[in-house]
């Protein structure tokens, strides 16, 4: 959903050549960026314990990658 969200933002920021709103983008990917990094990724680590830390090992944060095998 993230991704989705600044997807948007980018593409409004374009359509409508508004620099402000490339401005909000990255204030959101940073905000986005700092809430995963700092709450749910140790969250979901607790919660699942190593399970997930295969899962974060294999898998790309932001872009996806090749599939990947737990």
């Amino acid at each position: 959903m993230y991704v989705g969200v600044l997807s948007v933002v980018t593409g409004w920021s374009v359509y409508f050549w508004s620099w402000r709103l490339l401005v909000y983008g990255g204030g959101l990917a940073l905000g986005f960026h700092l809430f995963v990094v700092l709450y749910e990724e140790p969250r979901l680590a607790r919660q699942f314990g190593e399970l997930y830390e295969r899962y974060g090992r294999a898998v790309h944060r932001w872009v996806p990658g090749r599939p990947y095998e737990l």
